[in-house]
């Protein structure tokens, strides 16, 4: 049988958000051919569809929930915290205490301020960056995506070191052009940009590990260059670590590689699932944040008791258990069975992977940077991911998302898991 004949009930529902939502759906990314399906509830490491099929989720809602679904903890916690009140639009002790978590945990962060999601967060560090620089041209680099804000949905020029093109109807190309697009894990284009454009850049803004484009790591040098350049010129270096942060480990990208962000940026696990996000970094740039400087955020549901509470829990969980190596190790397990199954069938592709997060790309030897990613083949991708999904595996359907690892993933979601990659790969060479 076929999708339609397995996803009725999707169908039916996604016909009426046709009429009412712009594809159907509230974020682009949720669609895929020929309809999404519908989740009714979700636990563990499985989301539970109105058509009844069960399924082992890797997408989990990209990212967030590294305890898995519904965790008991935070479902106690957050069931505790709606009966006192949904908002108050006062400063009330949920926000304190993860801001104090935050603080305590992430590398060079002395205050924090806390917004409603990772585009509100990269927004304001950079408008934050710009203030405290003088300066408005920023640095950012090809595949990386900050969220969906003028500023940084920018894709490059017609060379390395040319200003950025609009990367959406909508956006002026004056605030485009003080975008710099550089490709990822490029050092000689970065210093070419950063040496035309020196006097003109307040800030770099990167994902440590190029998230949003699957799963692709910095070369070794990479990150440092953008550290010494900042050193050197007095310009902030921003980490959006909205995917990283907590991820890598308790101190994010930041501690996993060892170099120290200016601003950095959170979200995702953050909330432990319920919307939040992030941007900190030492006092002497957080103190030109209004009310204490002049640099104006506000958001009337900033500091939420509900998502701050689930973030909270999330992290004394995380802080706790310690999952990280065992984390680590199912994504290693996965790859493997990845990487020896395109090999035993002789089908070109590579796995790359960092701790809990890792994609495939076929077609392609080598995948490290945007230009490689595009490069792929992604019809194979979306052939192997609705393979999956007949299989009860579920992964995020763009080749530009990652799958990520929960505690909640059980050795037999494992095992169902890499029987499901071998029936698949052996599809795609049927």
């Amino acid at each position: 049988m076929g999708y339609e004949d397995e996803f009725p009930k999707s169908l039916e529902l996604f016909k009426r958000a046709e009429q009412v939502m712009p594809g159907g759906v509230s974020s682009p990314v949720r669609r895929f051919d020929p309809y999404p399906f519908y989740v009714e509830r979700a636990e563990g490491s499985r989301l539970y569809t109105v058509d009844g099929h069960i399924l082992i989720d890797y997408c989990l809602a990209f990212g967030p929930l590294i305890l898995g679904h519904a965790h008991p903890e935070v479902v106690e916690a957050v069931i505790e915290r709606v009966r006192e009140g949904f908002h108050y639009g006062t400063p009330a002790l949920p926000e304190l205490e993860l801001a104090e978590k935050v603080v305590e945990l992430v590398p060079n962060v002395e205050k924090v301020r806390l917004v409603n999601t990772g585009t509100e967060a990269t927004m304001s560090a950079i408008r934050l960056a710009r203030a405290y620089t003088g300066r408005e041209k920023v640095v950012k680099f090809e595949g990386c995506y900050h969220g969906a804000h003028d500023a940084v949905l920018v894709r490059a020029g017609s060379g390395a070191s040319e200003l950025g093109a609009p990367d959406s109807p909508g956006i002026p190309e004056s605030v485009a052009e003080n975008t710099l697009v550089c490709p990822f894990n490029d050092v000689e284009a970065f210093v070419e940009t950063v040496e035309r454009f020196d006097e003109e850049i307040g800030a770099v803004i990167v994902e440590p590990v190029l998230g949003n484009a699957g799963c692709v790591p910095p070369d070794e040098e990479f990150l440092k260059v953008l550290r010494e350049y900042c050193d050197g010129t007095e310009r902030l270096l921003i980490f959006d670590e909205v995917i990283t942060g907590f991820r890598l480990g308790l101190g994010g990208a930041q501690e996993y590689y060892g170099i120290d962000a200016d601003l950095v940026c959170l979200g995702k696990i953050l909330g432990g699932g319920l919307p939040i996000g992030a941007f900190g970094g030492p006092e002497e740039y957080m103190s030109r944040v209004a009310p204490e400087g002049k640099v104006y955020q506000a958001g009337t549901f900033n500091g939420n008791p509900v998502s701050a509470t689930a973030g909270l829990v999330t992290l004394e969980i995380l802080e706790r258990e310690r999952p990280y190596g065992e984390l680590s190790s199912k994504a290693k397990r996965l790859a493997s069975a990845l990487e020896d199954g395109l090999e035993d069938r002789g089908i070109e592709g590579v796995v790359n992977r960092v701790e809990s997060m890792f994609q495939v790309y076929f077609g392609i030897e080598e995948v490290r940077d945007y230009a490689g990613v595009n490069s792929a083949d992604h019809d194979a991708f979306k052939r192997f991911h609705m393979e999956l999904l007949e299989r009860g595996v579920w992964i995020a359907a763009s080749n530009y998302e990652a799958w990520f690892l929960s505690i909640a993933h059980t050795e037999e979601d494992l095992e169902r898991t890499e029987e499901a990659v071998g029936e698949s790969l052996d599809r795609l060479t049927g």
